[in-house]
């Protein structure tokens, strides 16, 4: 059995943390593949590496950064002390410093924490260090090749039993360092696990695995056992932030499970991301998440139904102001599209004035400071009356549904309500389908 382990940040802020982390990965001789971030924070108020590499970077050419420099510097050493390491790192530091002041490129600066932090994993775990440079692939346009990344990977890990790889970051074809964007190294666990077929992918973190919804809205809320990759995609394309969304698609190209795991709890079973399963979940539903901030336009007009072409030309005036949709839900003489309220404002009179071109409606309404909240949930299908317990819930806490829209796949019910009843209809939800769960 193969299992890929990635590390965030807080996982590997210091000493003590990578002591567990040596732990975990020793407990499972499985535990082959390592991923690890940069350091993080190791207290309230302190400064993760990476933003200690985008200052320095930042200053070079204007001012003198040895200080600067110095202070990364000592992160590392304050690690590799603890660790009890014979490892010097000083070439690498004045190597960073020239490519600073030659201004390398901020993706270059940002990439040095992950790169640094894989070279003392590699020294304390005496594992073999790849550089994930050299096995992430990026094209011209500095777009991600997952094809050719996974074929130089492949090889690269083909017979390797043990490897160090460092998230975040790959190369562009003239070899110039290029990253993802933030929390991009479960985007490079993940494709370690494809181009290794791992059995299982553990990401582990400073939480353990997935809650069913936003702790600062309800507290303490349940942790999510199992979770599939579609439900996991709706939940986080509504704001539910755990895993990197583009960390999926290689998984899920390969069928690989995820595991989210606590680095602070490792008893602690965690969330186990999968294709499909036959498990159900212990509520109706899996999870909750939403957002503030967007609008409604809607169109009435008498006989709507009958004209054929109408949501095109509607959606039509949108892709002319280069304005993405949400949701358009409708009724036989009414049509409308859920909209970011940030997006629309400086466009919305070019907007109105396009509709009325368009289709002449009868009438014209919007409404502003609309939250959406998905209630997502593989076990909805064979529940009936979810729809009607949402409303029951919310029609409890005197909260008014401005818009219900559910998928054919029953996977979700999108509701929208106003953004100051957004709080209080997440948590009648909840209190609804799991504190008085039957």
């Amino acid at each position: 059995m193969k299992k890929v382990v990635k590390f965030g940040g807080s996982s590997l802020a210091s000493a003590e943390q990578f002591r567990k982390v040596g732990a975990i990965i020793h407990a499972e001789k499985e535990r082959r593949y390592v991923v690890p971030s940069a350091p993080g924070k190791r207290f309230s108020g302190d400064v993760k590496v990476t933003d200690m590499l985008y200052d320095c970077y930042h200053a070079a050419g204007r001012q003198d950064i040895s200080q600067k420099i110095a202070a990364i510097a000592a992160r590392y050493q304050e690690i590799i002390d603890g660790l009890g390491l014979e490892l010097d790192l000083t070439g690498e530091f004045e190597t960073i410093r020239e490519r600073f002041e030659e201004q390398a490129g901020s993706d270059y600066a940002a990439s040095r924490g992950e790169y640094l932090n894989g070279l003392v994993m590699s020294a304390y775990l005496e594992f073999p260090f790849v550089d994930a440079a050299e096995v992430v692939c990026f094209d011209e346009d500095g777009v991600f090749d997952p094809e050719k990344t996974n074929d130089v990977m492949k090889a690269r890990l083909e017979g390797m039993q043990t490897a160090v790889i460092p998230g975040f970051y790959g190369a562009m074809p003239d070899g110039s360092i290029k990253t993802f964007s933030r929390g991009g190294s479960d985007i490079t666990g993940s494709i370690v696990a494809r181009a290794v077929h791992a059995d299982l992918y553990e990401n582990w973190t400073d939480v353990s695995g997935f809650l069913l919804c936003d702790p600062k809205i309800v507290n303490d809320p349940a942790t999510i056992e199992t979770i599939t990759y579609r439900e996991l995609r709706e939940l986080s394309y509504m704001g539910a932030t755990v895993l990197h969304a583009d960390a999926i698609f290689p998984l899920r190209k390969e069928g690989i499970p995820v595991n989210i795991r606590n680095t602070n709890r490792p008893q602690d079973p965690g969330t186990l991301i999968v294709e499909n399963t036959c498990r159900q979940p212990n509520y109706t539903i899996t999870g909750i998440a939403g957002k503030k901030g967007f609008c409604a336009v809607t169109i009435e007009k008498d006989q709507m139904n009958s004209e054929i072409g109408f949501g095109r030309k509607v959606l039509q005036v949108f892709e002319e102001n280069g304005i993405s949709f949400e949701h358009v839900p409708s009724g036989i003489d009414t049509f409308s599209v859920i909209i970011h309220q940030s997006e629309f404002m400086e466009k919305e009179q070019s907007v109105i004035s396009g509709l009325h071109r368009a289709v002449n409606p009868d009438m014209l309404d919007l409404e502003s400071d609309l939250a959406l909240i998905a209630v997502v949930g593989r076990g909805m299908r064979a529940m009936r009356g979810t729809a009607g317990r949402i409303f029951s819930a919310l029609a409890h806490a005197n909260i008014n549904v401005k818009m219900i829209d559910q998928g054919s796949s029953e996977l979700n019910i999108i509701i929208g309500v106003r953004d100051d009843d957004f709080e209080r209809a997440i948590r009648a939800i909840y209190d609804i389908f799991v504190l008085t769960h039957v």
